[in-house]
């Protein structure tokens, strides 16, 4: 049997979220001069795929002293949120009950759908990259490891708040929606 065969690092559900991560991020990347109806459309599918692709994740053992590598630049992130920005226009901003500050007030936070995708970006971009340059298995398993605690306190939960919002552009009315 091969090695490969029986590493974690190539088993089924890390493969699977590998390649919904990598579209995601490409998709992100490639956003400019694209029509708000066919980006909504894509986002609502691919972001609860993502999620789901996130959620069957085993959880793996940090092997080493791990701190991943930032591959994505204040530049890069600027350039997907602002792009996600111009796309959405007045649809942008969304009410969120769910966010840490609102345990502090007593009011819905003002949240926008380009900084909370431009956020799942750089986490999935930056585990992407960390994964695809690993020079051994126990790089992969620590990215594989990092990205999965990062579902779990991080983007998991700004995808499902972005979902809500999408949903919501996504099923308004067809003037408003287009």
């Amino acid at each position: 049997m091969k090695k490969e065969a029986t590493s974690p690092v190539y088993g089924r559900d890390a493969m699977e979220f590998v390649t919904v991560a990598v579209e995601f991020c490409a998709f992100l990347e490639q956003l400019e001069g694209k029509e708000r109806i066919n980006v909504v459309d894509t986002l609502t599918k691919i972001l609860p795929l993502l999620y789901l692709k996130g959620a069957l994740l085993p959880k793996y053992e940090i092997l080493e002293d791990y701190y991943p590598e930032d591959f994505v630049t204040e530049d890069n992130y600027n350039i997907v949120r602002a792009n996600i920005h111009i796309i959405m226009g007045e649809k942008d901003d969304y009410l969120d009950v769910f966010m840490e500050d609102m345990k502090y007030s007593e009011s819905p936070i003002l949240s926008t759908i380009s900084e909370n995708l431009a956020d799942i970006y750089q986490e999935l971009k930056n585990f992407a990259m960390s994964y695809k340059h690993a020079v051994d298995e126990e790089q992969m398993m620590n990215a594989l490891s990092t990205v999965k605690e990062e579902f779990q306190y991080s983007w998991g939960q700004k995808a499902v708040n972005v979902m809500r919002a999408l949903h919501e552009v996504r099923y308004t009315s067809e003037e408003e929606y287009l």
